[in-house]
């Protein structure tokens, strides 16, 4: 955490430099000392201070400067740092101004000038006033801040990011905080509001950026540091970060590109409880943060958000495009992309996505929904994890199932569980035909299958878990894939493809030699997290057998 600051005013250069100078003396261990010799320039300088998300503790400020008395900054600095402490320095003959400024100005202190000597005649006033403030202190957040309004499609496409990619951010809602409007004010955005706006820790400003704008800004890797590696692996999931820890553990070069963040759409997940060797369960955030930090250690590249859009082979060599056009080549490739949510093909959902419609579980819009009416559309174990995490904020949660129950589709715990809390209620036979609203999402239509009947619920918060699909239009004439997009491996590959290799092929290996396909986006897989990461460990024991004989 930075320091606190102390903040000395004074139009006089060499009084200026004097009481900086004693104030570094007595607190520049504690305390960063920042001086201004003008009121608008101290006002300037608090201002970015709070776009940084530095805190004030001290206002000491001369009385007589002219354009803005020391009276006058206090008045406004205490409005933009209203715990700061406020001490005004007077000549004896503005000891009036001083004493009246003790009611107008809120003012804590006020000092005689000259003050020498300091030990006797500035630091035990400063010192009381700076262990009042001490007392009741509370480090403000300095990491990243997104200010926008709650209906913010692309804020709530920023937040998500950063959420996944365990980036520590805060949220201000610009309808009702008023830091959210003084920080908009003082980035001189408050004529013309662009939001989202997003402020780094450095008091940087991001107008409308994408999440590859924001990637960079916080210090993610988008590039890759080489143009060759032994083993490129695609999709950032279970699969993917345990084919990542292994290979990189076991000596290969190893570079892993995700689209979104580490984790996938486990990722998302608010609880997985039925995963070995974690009793009470852990979330999907926890499961990543804990993968990445593995891989990283092994020295894996890990390159978010990226995305490969191509593929070509060249002799031995397994070349990937990725978004941005450039290339990077490997021998062994695994392709560990996961599915993506797939969408509701209703009137209105579009319209409102990003805007009280989310895909996944969506845990960056959870807090907002406090005692809400929450809808779920879906009846496996993502909608019901997510059903658990939101009944904690929720007024009432509605699941909403096409089906007769939840049996067919989710974990027996999981249905005990929804069983037991009471905000939770289950609607089989029911789903969504239409969702209205202005600028956001403000009801929704839902059809019960059994009596044809439509009914209206009012509701901002409509969250989607309906089945998911694999995004490998990009493979297309390279790799087989099935009728759904999902990629054959091993023993699934159809009869009659050409298989170049005197050796048979390996376990999880697809039609092209030396590409592997492993996790959900293969064909038959068991859609489970254990079984991701079991399919990533032991994929890259084939990549060994594959490049010993290269």
């Amino acid at each position: 955490m930075d320091k606190p600051v102390i903040l000395t005013i004074d139009d006089d250069p060499a009084v200026l430099q004097t009481i900086s100078r004693d104030l570094r003396k007595q607190y520049g261990s504690r305390f960063r000392i920042v001086r201004a010799d003008s009121g608008a320039m101290a006002l300037e300088a608090t201002q970015q201070l709070k776009l940084r998300g530095n805190t004030v503790a001290l206002f000491l400020a001369d009385q007589r400067m002219p354009g803005m008395s020391g009276v006058e900054f206090l008045n406004q600095g205490s409005e933009i740092f209203p715990k700061a402490k406020r001490a005004l320095l007077t000549a004896y003959a503005d000891t009036n101004a001083a004493i009246d400024a003790i009611n107008t100005a809120q003012l804590d202190y006020y000092l005689l000038k000259p003050w020498d000597p300091p030990e006797e005649k500035l630091y035990p006033v400063l010192d009381d006033l700076l262990q009042d403030w001490q007392a009741t202190f509370k480090p403000v957040f300095q990491g990243v801040k997104v200010i926008s309004d709650r209906w913010s499609p692309n804020s709530h496409a920023l937040r998500d990011f950063l959420s996944r990619n365990q980036v520590p951010y805060r949220w201000l809602d610009i309808e009702s905080n008023q830091e959210a409007r003084q920080l908009v004010a003082y980035a001189g955005e408050k004529d013309n509001p662009c939001l989202p706006l997003v402020l780094l820790p450095s008091g940087e400003k991001l107008v409308k950026p994408t999440t590859a704008d924001l990637a960079q800004q916080v210090g993610m890797q988008t590039e890759a540091a080489k143009p060759f590696y032994d083993l490129v692996i695609v999709g950032g999931g279970p699969a993917g970060l345990a084919a990542a820890v292994y290979g990189a553990s076991e000596g290969l070069r190893t570079v892993m590109i995700e689209r979104e963040a580490p984790g996938g759409q486990a990722g998302t997940s608010s609880r997985i409880e039925n995963y070995l060797g974690f009793p009470v369960g852990l979330s999907g955030s926890d499961l990543a943060r804990r993968a990445v930090t593995q891989a990283r250690r092994f020295g894996v590249e890990i390159l978010t958000p990226q995305e490969a859009t191509a593929i070509r082979l060249e002799d031995n060599y397994r070349i990937i495009t990725l978004s941005d056009g450039s290339e990077i080549s490997c021998h062994a490739l695994i392709l560990a992309m996961g599915v993506s949510w797939r969408r509701l093909t209703v009137m209105g959902v579009d319209q409102f996505t990003g805007a009280g419609v989310y895909y996944g579980a969506a845990q960056t819009e959870a807090a907002a929904c406090k005692d809400e009416d929450v809808y779920v559309v879906g009846g496996a174990n993502s909608a019901g994890q997510a059903a658990m995490y939101f009944s904690k904020y929720a007024r009432k949660v509605r699941m909403l199932v096409r089906g007769e129950s939840l049996t067919k589709s989710m974990s027996q715990y999981l249905i005990d569980q929804i069983a037991g809390t009471d905000n939770i209620e289950v609607m089989p036979f029911h789903s969504v035909v239409e969702a209205k609203g202005g600028d956001r999402l403000e009801e929704i239509l839902v059809k019960d299958s059994q009596t044809g009947d439509v009914k209206t619920f009012k509701t901002n918060s409509l969250f989607i878990f309906i089945g998911a699909t694999p995004s490998t239009g990009w493979l297309d004439g390279v790799v087989q894939r099935d009728e759904r997009g999902f990629l054959y491996s091993g023993a699934d590959i159809p009869g009659g493809m050409p298989w170049p290799l005197e050796r048979d092929r390996f376990l999880l290996e697809t039609n092209v030699p030396g590409i592997f396909a492993v996790g959900d986006v293969r064909h038959g897989s068991v859609k489970r997290v254990a079984s991701g990461v079991g399919e990533g460990s032991i994929c890259v024991q084939f990549v060994h057998q594959h490049l010993a004989n290269v």
